[in-house]
């Protein structure tokens, strides 16, 4: 399965994901068992629309079966921004959609909550309340449900809690998020109201994070994937390098993760799926240009020894090496590299917070350096990527 596989339109290549996720996958003899797929596709490919023809497909008789993220989940939350008073602002649930089954039987914002408290420093209840709108010119009443968020802050030297406040884009985006997940978790653990969850189908959760977030939401959407044990099998597509390496990292220790590239050929629109092999798709070049940067200008964080680590798994990986402290250049004090292996062993394995990325101690900041220096030397590449920082001169 080396070469690439062809696809007329979008419900083929669902239709494939849906039996490589149902039926595994065959090699002679052998049928591997897949419980997630992970798919790198640029943006414009059509990884939403092929999320949405992935969620249609269904046996005669049978209902959806699919929890899925995507732009159209995220439209189920919109604001009222108070136009008149500039007083409440409510982000409004559209609980017509199934997603929100058993919103105040399962108590859902205390299932929301420790998922929400990873990464954000606001609180939030969920609420009720009657409004009158004018339908066929009468006024009718009608229900509406809403979130109202509120946060603490201090005022004169004293905690003082403020209501009704309008969270960012950014902290909308990680609140819905944080939704699906305590929605997933129902669903993976058989609650009657999402009993009819078969598949979840993921894009793009992250698409306006940083690196050290990005670290984050996919360290944890792992665990959770992990802990799932296949119960519910899983999709997930990105067009982000980082976040898709970490997936592939994370998921494929129990060895049940399909890998593929998905591609559209813009002059007939076909499509083309790739398997990516045991060394998934990695702009490595690109992130060691970002690490080359992190050192110039001083802003080294933890998470850098992630993104350390997984380019030296995958040079590791492609020079044959079964570890990759192999490719970490040995000192005359530390003949086995163990100092230096340990120390990214260590420092790559942090749970990291949202609103707090962790600057490096200036000691693990020379080590960092000497370990990215000995790497650049070691292996070729070039240094036209890496240019020499710019020095300004008196005039």
């Amino acid at each position: 399965m080396s070469h690439s596989i062809p696809f007329n339109n979008l419900n083929a290549i669902a239709t494939h994901l849906r039996d490589v996720l149902d039926n595994g996958i065959t090699n002679g003899n052998k049928t591997k068992t897949i419980h997630q797929v992970l798919l790198f596709a640029y943006n414009g490919t059509g990884k939403t629309r092929l999320s949405m023809e992935f969620k249609d497909l269904r046996k005669d008789g049978e209902s959806r079966n699919t929890l899925y993220f995507n732009a159209f989940t995220e439209d189920l939350f919109s604001w009222d921004n108070d136009l008149e008073e500039n007083s409440i602002r409510e982000l409004r649930l559209n609980t017509d959609s199934r997603f929100f089954n058993g919103l105040f039987e399962l108590e859902m914002d205390n299932r929301i909550r420790p998922f929400l408290n990873r990464y954000a420093d606001f609180n939030f209840k969920i609420k009720t309340k009657e409004i009158e709108i004018k339908e066929a010119e009468k006024s009718i009443t009608k229900t509406v449900t809403y979130v109202a968020f509120e946060k603490e802050i201090i005022v004169d030297g004293e905690l003082e809690l403020v209501e009704n406040i309008k969270v960012s884009r950014g902290e909308e985006n990680i609140f819905i998020w944080c939704f699906f997940l305590a929605v997933a978790q129902l669903a993976i653990d058989e609650q009657e109201a999402y009993d009819w969850v078969k598949y979840l189908y993921i894009d793009d959760p992250i698409s306006s994070l940083d690196d050290n977030n990005t670290i984050a939401v996919a360290s944890h959407l792992a665990k959770l994937l992990k802990d799932a044990n296949g119960k519910i099998k899983t999709v997930i597509s990105s067009h982000h390098a980082l976040f898709f390496n970490v997936m592939w990292n994370e998921l494929n220790q129990k060895k049940k993760l399909q890998p593929y590239f998905l591609s559209v050929n813009p002059s007939n629109n076909n499509y083309a799926l790739r398997y990516t092999h045991d060394t998934p798709f990695f702009h490595h070049v690109a992130l060691l240009t970002q690490l080359h940067e992190a050192v110039e200008s001083d802003n080294l964080y933890t998470y850098h020894f992630n993104i350390l680590r997984s380019i030296l798994e995958k040079t590791a990986t492609f020079h044959g090496f079964s570890n990759f402290s192999a490719c970490i250049k040995q000192d005359a004090n530390d003949e086995e590299g163990v100092l230096h292996a340990r120390l990214i062993n260590v420092l790559s394995h942090g749970d990291y917070s949202l609103f707090e990325p962790r600057e490096m101690l200036e000691e693990n900041k020379q080590y960092f350096k000497k370990i990215l220096d000995d790497f650049m030397e070691n292996y070729r590449f070039n240094p036209e990527l890496f240019p020499e920082p710019i020095t300004e001169t008196a005039s």
